[in-house]
């Protein structure tokens, strides 16, 4: 095959250069919504084969097509890094005080980057049945979120299917793990603020006990919420956050608890917000505490779309062997990528970046000392290439 040949003379050539530009990146990560430096980088080098690359309104992302055609396919790869200090050994590791590439953004940008420049070589020589549009994401860490900047900016606009990939290190390097349907969780946020009648310590019937009430609220509502929701939808509640009073012998008038949502299940992620609203009150009120809850939106479940998921793992097959493709396991993380999945169909799967011989323990992503076995990248980009041109040539939906 034409194009596969061509892949490989590519990344013979090429290979090199994206494990350096992914060092470089790694050097210098950027947080959600400030990735500047990153997006001038990407549109550049995609200027320099003769794309026309255009960044997003606010400079922090960049949304490039390959080819052309009615028919277009969508690659996408996240930027940011987060605010993790690197504590590996490493000559590239990053200059930038408390901030890291600690969940693998750069490796997405660089095999995305790599795949797009692989392609517009298939693009100069006729051989391209479409169009490719890279998007290069900002702010999948934190809230907004850039997808929907993306979405935007006209990210979407004609596009069939959208694809993408997340590290995996619990997966050996040469491995690519799918699955169709549920993917990774929704992920709310939930603030709670507590206040009431505060006083003495040695007078708790005088007051309502807000430090009581707090304890009362992490452990009732998470237990109660598992008894009102169906066990299949897969809720996780979990409170990482609570404050209330400063002196020992105060009770104080107000408290504070924050907690996260993670949801499996779309339509128990749509009722979630009013059920645990009145599950706080209802515990709280048992208290004597007056409670102010704030339901904060983050991003649906990932839900790969089952065509799309068959298509990549066949085009992963193509590009490393139908042995190196494995079922990936459900993830209570979340994704940003399920943005994109309520607008057009596709399916994001996890690129392994593991040691292939077991002989090295990788920490996991969102660890200070995370790093990843660099040969993923090029397996990255035969998926990715692989996957584009498959959508391209397959009989329209």
């Amino acid at each position: 095959m034409t194009a596969e040949w061509s892949l490989d003379r590519w990344l013979a050539a090429h290979g090199a250069e994206l494990v350096s530009l992914r060092r470089h990146l790694h050097a210098h990560p950027e947080l959600s919504h400030h990735e500047f430096e990153t997006a001038g980088l990407i549109a550049r080098e995609l200027s320099a084969v003769g794309l026309a690359p255009r960044l997003l309104p606010r400079g922090n992302g960049v949304i490039c097509d390959i080819g052309t055609g009615k028919r277009v396919v969508a690659l996408r790869a996240d930027l940011d890094a987060l605010p993790v200090p690197d504590t590996k050994d490493v000559a590239y590791r990053s200059v930038v005080p408390g901030v890291s590439h600690s969940c693998g953004h750069d490796v997405h940008t660089a095999v995305l980057l790599g795949a797009g420049l692989a392609l517009s070589q298939l693009a100069g020589r006729g051989e391209l049945p479409g169009r490719v549009r890279l998007l290069f994401q900002p702010a999948a860490e934190r809230f907004p979120f850039g997808a929907e900047e993306v979405i935007s900016a006209g990210g979407l606009k004609d596009v069939t299917a959208i694809y993408g990939m997340h590290c995996a290190p619990q997966v050996k390097a040469g491995l690519v793990g799918v699955r169709a349907g549920t993917f990774t969780a929704a992920a709310d946020t939930v603030e709670v603020r507590l206040s009431g009648r505060g006083g003495h310590t040695a007078r708790p019937h005088l007051t309502a006990d807000l430090v009581h009430a707090l304890a009362r609220l992490v452990v009732d509502v998470p237990a109660l919420l598992e008894r009102r929701i169906d066990p299949r939808a897969g809720v996780c509640m979990v409170f990482g956050s609570i404050h209330a009073g400063e002196a020992v012998n105060v009770i104080p008038h107000e408290g504070f608890a924050r907690a996260t949502v993670r949801i499996l299940n779309r339509e128990a992620w749509q009722q979630a917000p009013t059920l645990i609203t009145r599950l706080i009150k209802e515990v709280a009120v048992t208290t004597g505490a007056d409670a102010s809850v704030d339901y904060i939106r983050g991003v649906p479940p990932v839900i790969n779309d089952r065509e799309a998921t068959a298509l990549i793992a066949a085009a992963a097959a193509t590009a490393l062997g139908s042995n190196r493709v494995i079922e990936a396991e459900i993830s209570m993380g979340a994704e940003d990528f399920a943005c994109y999945l309520e607008h057009v169909p596709g399916a994001m799967v996890r690129l392994g970046t593991g040691s292939p011989s077991g002989e090295d323990r990788l920490l996991d992503t969102h660890q200070s000392g995370f790093d990843v076995d660099e040969r993923a990248i090029g397996y990255g980009i035969r998926v990715m290439v692989h996957t584009a041109l498959a959508e391209l040539t397959q009989v329209p939906r």
